[in-house]
């Protein structure tokens, strides 16, 4: 296989997905034109040909990799390949959905990408008017497109699931369902061969499946590039603070990376109560082992879901002293009313800023807010899908940790020289 063009690649877009795999492909895109232009020099070097020739040369192979027949002259400059499978969405008046692949895939890998977490208004056919689908609405969307690839021929299907589904039932207590393995194994029986995500809830999920590889993704890199943007990484009053017990572990790595203390906050749940928002929990008090009082605090979560229990931990922190509290979240849904209500207790000084991803769909009801920053988490996709594609090592890419170490002391060291 060619290492500068992706042959027999394919990309799926999901619906409501078409802006995050629109920014996938270009950076797809833009990843293979520079590996050309890397290759092209290094071999017309080596051999002492141009690249024109090179580009000669390149041509030919790529057309006895095709599966058509070339005709006409070979191409003046490199071009990649159309990467992207058209699918007809088909929503009928009884709610059955329904996939139909518009291009043949026989022997493709295919690679969707699917956020199936969107709630806004989407257009699919048999809809007069863009409809809000639920999450379960999308994943029959999903197992439909998944089915028709299969009896397409493809050659393999990957999930690129930047929400993995029902990730917080991984566990049960009395008689529930363990829905989070549940459709790991649906995905099994599908054919899916491997499943991409971003900051999974509990990485206890793969050990659900018996044939597909769940490759967990990290965007650190991406959120302390924004985050160097608001504060300063050299700053000895930076405390990291984990909401809860659950998070100790992420937050320890953030701890590590900027090399500041670890404090946590201890919840006390009464769980006769039901949570139902933001303003209504089962908290019913908070404890703080650390010290914050006059240090910027930085706490780091999954997601942001009603977000009712990082509004209780932000109000207690800025009643403790903590002098600025900015949160970095990978996956931002800000469910149900949780939008107005972080309005509101931004415009009461409870806190500063909200780092998160575009990986999950968001209008202008939030990147219009000024306390809400948004980092690009596609890049990060497209490089673990041409990686794969071309059976290159992801570890880079799954623990990112020597790069994000590396950009965090460039910063504090550029700072303490110009300090100096």
């Amino acid at each position: 296989m060619s290492i500068i063009k992706p042959h027999k690649m394919g990309i799926i877009t999901g619906p409501g997905t078409e802006y995050l795999a629109g920014k996938v492909v270009k950076h797809l895109r833009h990843i293979y034109a520079e590996r050309y232009k890397k290759v092209a020099k290094n071999l017309s070097a080596r051999y002492d040909i141009s690249e024109e020739q090179m580009l000669k040369y390149a041509s030919f192979i790529d057309d006895l990799s095709s599966k058509k027949i070339p005709y006409g002259k070979y191409p003046q400059n490199f071009t990649c390949p159309n990467l992207e499978i058209p699918v007809k969405y088909t929503r009928f008046l009884n709610g059955e959905v329904k996939a139909e692949i518009l291009e043949p895939v026989r022997g493709l890998r295919v690679y969707i990408i699917h956020d199936v977490t969107n709630s806004s208004p989407i257009k699919v056919a048999g809809c007069e008017e863009p409809m809000s689908f639920s999450i379960n609405d999308h994943l029959m969307f999903l197992f439909t497109t998944i089915s028709a690839l299969k009896h397409a021929g493809a050659d393999s299907v990957t999930l690129i699931l930047p929400s993995y589904p029902y990730a917080r039932q991984h566990k049960k207590s009395s008689r529930e369902a363990l829905t989070a393995a549940m459709f790991g194994q649906m995905c099994e029986s599908l054919g899916v061969d491997r499943i991409i995500t971003l900051d999974i809830h509990c990485m206890e999920i793969e050990n659900c499946f018996r044939t597909v590889h769940l490759e967990n993704l990290h965007a650190s890199y991406q959120v302390l590039m924004e985050l160097g943007k608001v504060i300063d990484f050299a700053d000895p009053d930076i405390t990291i603070v984990s909401p809860d017990t659950g998070a100790v572990s992420r937050n320890k790595f953030y701890a590590q990376i900027l090399h500041r203390p670890l404090a946590m906050l201890y919840k006390e749940r009464d769980y006769s109560v039901v949570t139902t928002g933001a303003n209504h929990t089962n908290i019913k008090s908070i404890n703080l082992l650390g010290d914050v009082h006059g240090k910027t605090v930085i706490m780091a979560d999954d997601m942001i879901a009603s977000g009712g229990t990082l509004l209780i931990a932000m109000k207690t922190l800025r009643e403790l002293g903590a002098k600025k509290i900015i949160i970095i979240v990978s996956l931002p849904f800000f469910n149900g009313n949780a939008i107005s209500e972080f309005d509101e207790a931004w415009k009461a000084g409870v806190f500063d800023y909200v780092i998160g991803t575009n990986a999950v769909y968001h209008g202008d009801d939030l990147l219009s807010k000024k306390w809400f920053i948004q980092t690009d988490a596609s890049e990060l996709f497209a490089r673990v899908i041409s990686r794969l594609h071309h059976g290159r090592a992801i570890s880079p890419l799954l623990n990112n940790r020597k790069i994000v170490q590396r950009l965090v002391d460039d910063a504090q060291k550029e700072k303490t020289e110009k300090t100096e």
